[in-house]
């Protein structure tokens, strides 16, 4: 275990998904589409209950729950966007049948865009996921927008459609949203009492409201009355929250033991076939453990969680002491292990603001088995980060710097007639002058507030072009 300090971590999901059954040999799913199909046929009934007879939800007396109010996010600016924005696409080879309206909406965005739609909207944060197609903001009044992909009901407007610009979750317009987080096709809202809504793709459990079905595409709590909760993390399938004592709960799918309960949940079912025995309702990770360079395997006492961050398949931790666990899918070196066990790429920020990775960044080259310092960016103070299917971007200093392999739509910023892809890092010369505050990566999409207190940073980006995205 990495004995660094660390104070931010993020979790690159580039997902290979296989499902093993009895005879049947592993597959690996080229597209969403492919994997859908699949899955509707192999699938657990939806609205099954949960089979844990003795797992009940969390629930604490309310004279001992603690009174907390969380804020949201001091930043404060303009969203910029760039990379893919044909939602339906991304990820897949071609726009499923149900969506063929949509085939021909949506672009590749080179350089970074203003959205028109918000003219005069202050934004504190922004919100996706290495293996989401869909965005959220939250404006520094705490309300939550949505807009993406939409088929599982994850942006919560109450339908499956499609929404190509940033819209108003309507259903959450009574609360103050502070933080949230995008799985593949599901999404978690948290409010500044600490309540956790979630809403949008439950096949899994990954809602955590007790039952799978197909799509909730209302926000709903989860199913948890326990101690206030400060920190919501998705992964492609399941979710994690953290209450204010410290404590981690997981829920959805188990697949690589990625919930963090020693299992991956594999059972037989009828005709050879093996399914998951999902989490449907959250469960609180019980121990934590490090190994020992002769193999050894000890229990870490006193672990209170601060921080938690989802890959696709993989989770990474930060406690108080400043330590850093991980668990999950561990191809490719991404848990920064020294092996590939399951216990793509993760990044972690040090209290200094240097850059460490491990895992594989580039599909050409080796894999870092353990923490190693990105060389690249020594001497930048890093301020925020995130990862893509197999891009990063950064936000350092003054600056914005991305890099990833090639194929990519956009999301690294470079501009039009610029070079596509870059294996090293480069600084976004089009953000030049741009302060950048917040930056985030979708699948295949990127992400930034932008600072606008000066009026030279507001010259800066009325300069940028306007995205007003076709309607249908």
């Amino acid at each position: 275990m990495p004995r660094k300090k660390v104070t931010d971590a993020s979790g690159n999901g580039g997902i290979k998904r296989k499902r093993g059954g009895g005879k049947r040999k592993d597959r690996e799913f080229s597209s969403d589409d492919e994997f859908d199909d699949f899955e509707q046929e192999n699938t657990k009934k939806p609205g099954r209950p949960a089979s844990k007879s003795g797992l009940q939800p969390v629930t604490v007396a309310d004279d001992v729950k603690e009174k907390i109010k969380l804020e949201c996010s001091k930043v404060k600016g303009q969203l910029l966007i760039f990379g893919a924005t044909n939602w339906d696409l991304i990820g897949r080879k071609e726009v499923p049948k149900q969506q063929a309206a949509y085939r021909n909406l949506g672009q590749n965005l080179w350089g970074p865009h203003r959205y028109g739609c918000l003219s005069g909207v202050q934004v504190s944060t922004v919100v996706s996921g290495p293996c989401a197609a869909h965005s959220l903001l939250i404006t520094t009044e705490g309300k939550l927008w949505s807009w993406g992909r939409n088929e599982k009901g994850q942006l919560g407007h109450g339908d499956t459609k499609r929404i190509e610009a940033p819209k108003l979750v309507e259903a959450l317009g009574e609360e103050v949203i502070v933080a949230a987080a995008c799985g593949r096709n599901h999404t978690l809202a948290l409010t500044e009492n600490g309540t956790a809504f979630s809403f949008g793709e439950n096949k899994l459990g990954q809602l955590g409201h007790g039952n799978q079905t197909d799509a909730v595409p209302t926000p709903a709590t989860i199913q948890y009355n326990g101690q206030p909760l400060v920190k919501v993390a998705c992964g492609a399938e399941f979710s994690m929250v953290v209450d204010c004592k410290g404590n981690l709960y997981s829920f959805g799918c188990p697949e690589y033991g990625q919930l963090g309960h020693n299992s991956d949940g594999k059972f037989i079912a009828r005709a050879q076939r093996i399914e998951f025995d999902c989490e449907l309702i959250p469960r609180r990770v019980a121990i934590f453990i490090e190994k020992t360079k002769d193999g050894q395997v000890l229990p870490v006492p006193n672990v209170v969680v601060r921080d938690v961050a989802c890959g696709g398949n993989h989770t990474l931790v930060l406690d108080s002491q400043k330590r850093v666990f991980s668990w999950g899918f561990g191809g490719y070196g991404r848990l920064g292990h020294t092996e590939q066990k399951d216990e793509m790429c993760s990044f972690a920020v040090s209290e200094m603001g240097g850059l460490f990775f491990w895992g594989v960044t580039n599909t050409s080259r080796e894999s870092t088995m353990y923490p190693k310092a990105v060389q690249d960016l020594c001497g930048w103070k890093i301020r925020s980060l995130a990862c893509g299917k197999s891009s990063i971007i950064i936000a350092a200093d003054d600056s914005t710097i991305s890099w990833g392999p090639s194929p990519t739509f956009g999301e690294l910023g470079y501009g039009d007639n610029k070079p596509k892809s870059s294996t090293t890092a480069q600084e976004v010369k089009t953000l030049d002058g741009i302060y950048p505050e917040q930056v985030v990566m979708g699948y295949a999409h990127s992400l930034v507030i932008a600072r606008q207190e000066t009026e030279q940073e507001q010259e800066k980006l009325k300069k940028l072009p306007e995205y007003n995205p076709r309607m249908l």
